[in-house]
C-alpha cells in the first residue's frame, strides 16, 4: 500500500475523476458508431470486449479492449504525474468500481478485466506485461475469456510481489475480489458446463 501523502479532499476529488473516467461506456459507444446495434441486447448483454466480438465484429472488439484498458491506465497515470502514487492507486481502483458500476447504465455494466489489465500495465508494466501473459495462457488453455480474466487477476496480487511492486499489493488484492465478485455468474456456468468459448455467437 502506498504511503498516503494527499488529503482526503485531494484524494475524494480523484476517485470521483477515477470513477468518471471508468464509467464510460465504450461498448455501448463504439457498438453504436459502428451498426452493431444496442449491445445491451446482443450475447450477454455485457458492454465488454467479449460480448462486443459475438456480434462478429473484430474491429469493433479490439477497439472495445483498448478503450476500456485506457481507461484504467488514464486514471492512474493521470493521477500519479499530478497528485502521487496514493491518489493514482485510488483513482484507478475508482476507474475499475466504474466500469463494473457506471452510473449511466444503471450501474450495471462490464466485468472489468480490460480495464484491470489497463490498471497493471499503469502501474508497473512488468507486471502489467505479466498479468496478460497470465491471461492469454488461461484463455489459450480453456478457450474461455471468463477464465482467462480470472486467472489474470489471482495471479496479479502475487506477480506484483515477487516483481518488486509491493505497494500495489493491496490494490491488486481488491481488484481480483472485483473480477471475480464480477465473474459469479461465469463461474455458475463454467460448473455447468455452458459458459461460451472466445468467439462464439449468442
Amino acid at each position: 500500500m502506498p504511503l498516503i501523502e494527499n488529503t482526503l479532499t485531494v484524494l475524494l476529488l480523484w476517485a470521483i475523476l477515477g470513477y468518471l473516467i471508468g464509467s464510460i461506456p465504450f461498448g455501448v459507444v463504439v457498438a453504436r458508431v459502428m451498426g452493431l446495434g444496442n449491445l445491451r441486447e446482443i450475447g450477454s448483454g455485457n458492454i465488454g470486449a467479449t460480448n462486443v466480438l459475438r456480434t462478429g465484429s473484430k474491429p469493433a472488439a479490439a477497439a472495445t479492449l483498448v478503450l476500456d484498458a485506457a481507461k484504467g491506465a488514464v486514471a492512474l497515470l493521470v493521477a500519479r504525474a499530478l497528485a502521487g502514487e496514493d491518489a493514482a492507486q485510488l483513482a484507478a481502483l475508482a476507474a475499475m468500481i466504474g466500469h463494473c458500476y457506471p452510473v449511466w447504465l444503471k450501474f450495471k455494466g462490464g466485468k472489468g478485466v480490460a480495464t484491470f489489465i489497463g490498471i497493471m500495465l499503469a502501474l508497473a508494466w512488468p507486471v502489467g506485461i505479466a498479468v496478460c501473459a497470465a491471461w492469454l495462457v488461461g484463455a489459450a488453455l480453456t478457450r474461455q475469456s471468463s477464465m482467462g480474466g480470472m486467472i489474470a487477476a489471482a495471479a496479479s496480487s502475487i506477480l506484483v510481489v515477487l516483481m518488486g511492486y509491493g505497494s500495489g499489493y493491496v490494490l491488486c488484492l481488491i481488484l481480483t475480489i472485483i473480477t471475480i465478485w464480477r465473474h459469479r455468474a461465469n463461474i455458475a456456468r463454467i460448473r455447468a458446463g455452458t459458459e461460451p468459448k472466445i468467439g462464439q455467437k449468442g
